[in-house]
């Protein structure tokens, strides 16, 4: 049984996003990057993937740098390759291109010893999806607080 340790999450995407289809990618980092993602020092919330010449790259995230980690520390915000067999990174590219679909990371996490992505395949929400997605939190919230409390009888 595989242990996973959830590392950071980004919020931002399901609330921009609706999320189609997600998959699991390997991430290529320095030693010195995954000593920092250990410590919790990464941030997802303005990453997306870019296709390039049949290779994946992770866009946008930032790896603080490791406090010990003097010469080897990497560019903060430098592009990171995905790791994903060559016929997933065709059907992406082809997806992204025709259906007007986005890649997005919506998680970063430890599978035992290796980093791994949660990818998201999502489409753009317009603001009446994210009050309607609002409405129906708040509605489900106030029909959850109404049925923990107890009645008077």
């Amino acid at each position: 049984m595989a242990t996973t340790k959830t590392v950071a999450v980004n919020r931002k995407a399901r609330h921009e996003y609706f999320v189609l289809e997600s998959l699991e990618a390997g991430i290529e980092l320095v030693g010195t990057e995954v000593k920092s993602i250990r410590m919790g020092n990464v941030n997802l919330k303005d990453s997306w993937v870019d296709i390039r010449d049949g290779e994946a790259f992770l866009v946008g995230m930032h790896v603080s740098p490791y406090e010990k980690g003097n010469i080897f520390n990497r560019d903060p915000e430098r592009k990171r390759k995905l790791l994903l067999h060559k016929n997933e990174i065709r059907r992406l590219y082809s997806d992204l291109k025709t259906k007007g679909l986005t890649l997005i990371p919506l998680s970063l996490y430890f599978n035992k010893s290796n980093v791994k992505v949660e990818l998201g395949l999502c489409k753009g929400k317009k603001l009446y999806d994210k009050r309607a997605t609002a409405a129906e939190r708040d509605a489900k919230r106030t029909i959850d607080r109404q049925m923990k409390a107890p009645r008077d009888e």
